[in-house]
Order: structure tokens, then C-alpha cells, then sequence
């Protein structure tokens, strides 16, 4: 009989943590057990939760004890679907105390009916045709009330500085200043332009937006049109969106996973989910090519532990493809030795404000995020590649060099 296993995180289980998790275990399949009669318990037993494991703990927070329980849930209970799924093991479970769900292990049977990223890692890369580095990418700022001019220039000057790829903002919503088709299509042209002058090829994510049944047709629509990839606020939709985008085989383009709203779910030690599950193995099963989350080190940031962990769920071996980790949030270049030292080449460096904040311009931004990365990866040092390259040197002038956290 196939199961999903679920671990959660407990904070001030009671006295009695075996009676706690076996309470658990029932409550969420067959419900009260002790009371049914025995040919009832016999029929019932294929559906009943399971406790596998319980492991007590010192809390690490001023609320004292905690425990790790694991918990077999038969997958005959609920239908194939992430909705289901999450609602059989964490449905009421969620409002009951505090309790965190920090993992998910899935049988193959489920798996096999989840779609994983359609491109991943390496089909990324092969669009790009950059394999030995990590890849740049680059994000709209300030567009909120600007008009299409102002869009195709601010998209020119972000590719002509080296990044390999340029997303919308997340707030960027559809508008009749710069309509979703026209951006794509316009957008398109532009990059044509600065490839016939460059060489280099950048990829542009454009933000799908609307009522969630408008998105499928509109996502349809922009793969007609030649759309590199998708921008989703995936957690304002959730995830059973982002998959039935991710199989429809008429959106055969990529699907970056934007964070928006998901704090609300991740970010207390106590409730919700953990990022890894999260922002790491749920988006990656359910399709997402890219997943982004705040860094350890920017303006948001996350704890190392939790970002190197969504990391890792990103790129652990599995039957889907790899997800790109796309570490984000205050990046400047003097973070790059960081970025690259912890998350190796396989991720994605996102800057905003350390693109658009250059003296220089956004060309600029990009020049000096491209000479950090291969001075790390040529193990130059930074300051003897600064002094051949001012829009570093002026970069790592004005936002300095991130020290090791």
C-alpha cells in the first residue's frame, strides 16, 4: 500500500508526545479508533495514519520542549493532487497549536503524477547555450506608470550589460501603458537587437497575471507569441495552478516561481510550512523551472540554514528535473564571492537595485556582476579584476565587499 510520509515540528507537544502523535495519526484518516468495534477496525485499518517516528527535543526557543514526529498517511485516503494532499495532512492539523509541517516524502505511484520542472537546470542552460558559470538575471524596476519606451529601453540596457536573463517585477500587472502581448512581443525584438550586437543571448520572463481562469489561455497565448519563459506568483494562485500550467503541453515554455505571499506561510518558527518544502520540493515537483527566495545575505534575508536548504531540495538527485535556485533580495556584486561559494555555479544571481543603482547604469550593473563572476571563478582577486574593470571597481566602491556570513 503506497503512503506519504509527513514530518512536522512540534513546539510544546504536552506531557505525553506518543499519545500526541497517535492522536494525529487518527484524527486525520480514520478519526476516533478506540471506540470503533473491532470488525470496524478491521475494515478500516488500510486507512488508517500511521506514526513512524517520534524524537523529543530541547526547544531551541525560550518555549522549551519540542519534538519531530513522522506520520504514514495511506494514499488511498486522498485523490492524486497537491490540494488533497495538503488538506489530509495539514488541513485542520494547521489551526491545531503549534505545530509546522517541514516535510513531505511522496511515493513514486505520486510522483508519477506530478510533472517536475519542464526544462530545469539544463534546459536552461541549453537555451542559453552557458554552462560553466552561474547565470545573471536582472529585474524591471520603477515601471509602475511608465509607457512602452521606457520599458524597451530599460529592457536594452539590462542585455547590453551581460545578463543572461531579465524578469518583470512581481507588481508589474497587466496595463494599457505596456500591454502583456505588446511586451512580449516587443520585448522579443529588442533582444534580437542587442543579440546581433552583442552575441549574447538573454532570456525574458514576462509576469502572468489575471484571474486564475484567464491564466491558462494567456499563458497559451504567450508561447504562441515566443515568450522565453513565465513569471508566476505562484503562492497568491498556489501551487495546483503552477502544475496544470507546468503539463499543459501547449505553454512549452519555462516557469519562474516568484516568493509573494509566501512568508506568510513559511517564515514562523512555530507554524506553516519550512522553506525547504516549500519554496524547495513543492515548487520543483509541481513544475517551477526556476524558484526564487530571499538570500542570507540582502535586504531580506533568510537564515543560511533555510536557504541553503531550499537549495539543496532544488537540485538533490529525484526523478524530476533540477529547479534553478534563484537566491535573491539586495544583491549587489560584492556578494558574489558569497553567492558562488555557498550555492556553487548551479543557481541563479538576482539583482535589482545592484543592476539599476550603478553609477553607470543598468549596462554598467551587469559589466560588474560579469567581471566578479569570473574573477571568482578564475580565483582572481577581486581587487587586482577591479582594477581592470571600473564598473566593478565603482560598484564594489559604492556597495563594498559582503563579508562571510
Amino acid at each position: 500500500m503506497s503512503e506519504l510520509l509527513a514530518t512536522y515540528l512540534l513546539t510544546e507537544p504536552g506531557a505525553d508526545t506518543e499519545k500526541k502523535a497517535e492522536q494525529i495519526a487518527t484524527g486525520l484518516t480514520v478519526g476516533s479508533w478506540t471506540d470503533l468495534p473491532l470488525v470496524k477496525q478491521e475494515q478500516m485499518q488500510k486507512h488508517k495514519g500511521r506514526v513512524v517516528k517520534v524524537e523529543e527535543r530541547e526547544g531551541h526557543l525560550a518555549s522549551g520542549k519540542q519534538a519531530v514526529i513522522t506520520i504514514a498517511y495511506p494514499e488511498v485516503n486522498f485523490s492524486q493532487d497537491i490540494p488533497a494532499l495538503l488538506t489530509t495532512v495539514f488541513g485542520k492539523l494547521s489551526l491545531d497549536g503549534k505545530i509546522k509541517l517541514i516535510d513531505l516524502e511522496f511515493s513514486e505511484a505520486f510522483k508519477r503524477t506530478l510533472p517536475g520542472p519542464k526544462f530545469g537546470v539544463y534546459g536552461i542552460r541549453k537555451m542559453l547555450g552557458e554552462f560553466e558559470r552561474p547565470l545573471l538575471m536582472s529585474i524591471f524596476k520603477g515601471v509602475i506608470g511608465r509607457d512602452l519606451s521606457d520599458i524597451k529601453e530599460q529592457l536594452r540596457q539590462q542585455a547590453l550589460g551581460g545578463v543572461d536573463l531579465i524578469k518583470d517585477d512581481e507588481i508589474f500587472f497587466e496595463t494599457g501603458l505596456a500591454p502583456f502581448e505588446t511586451r512580449i512581443t516587443e520585448g522579443k525584438q529588442i533582444l534580437k537587437e542587442t543579440y546581433e550586437q552583442t552575441g549574447h543571448k538573454t532570456l525574458y520572463a514576462v509576469n502572468l497575471t489575471g484571474r486564475t481562469a484567464e491564466l491558462k489561455d494567456k499563458a497559451r497565448r504567450a508561447a504562441e507569441l515566443g515568450a522565453d519563459a513565465l513569471l508566476l506568483n505562484v503562492f497568491a494562485y498556489g501551487l495546483d495552478v503552477m502544475q496544470s500550467l507546468a503539463e499543459d503541453a501547449d505553454v512549452s515554455i519555462p516557469i519562474m516561481a516568484h516568493p509573494a505571499v509566501s512568508g506568510a506561510f513559511t517564515s514562523s518558527p512555530l507554524y506553516g510550512f519550512s522553506h525547504a518544502l516549500l519554496l524547495g520540493k513543492l515548487n520543483r515537483y509541481c513544475g517551477a523551472d526556476f524558484s526564487l527566495f530571499p538570500s542570507p545575505y540582502g535586504s531580506v534575508a533568510l537564515p543560511k540554514e533555510d536557504a541553503l536548504a531550499i537549495h539543496e531540495e532544488c537540485v538533490r538527485e529525484d526523478v524530476f528535473n533540477q529547479t534553478f535556485a534563484v537566491p535573491s533580495a539586495g544583491i549587489h556584486p560584492g556578494m558574489v564571492p558569497l553567492l558562488m561559494r555557498d550555492f556553487g555555479i548551479d543557481h541563479i544571481i538576482n539583482a535589482g537595485g545592484g543592476i539599476h543603482g550603478h553609477p553607470n547604469g543598468a549596462q554598467g550593473g551587469g559589466k560588474a556582476f560579469r567581471a566578479i563572476i569570473d574573477a571568482v571563478l578564475e580565483a582572481q582577486p577581486i581587487e587586482e579584476k577591479a582594477g581592470q574593470c571600473e564598473d566593478l571597481k565603482l560598484a564594489l566602491d559604492k556597495w563594498g565587499k559582503a563579508e562571510a556570513v
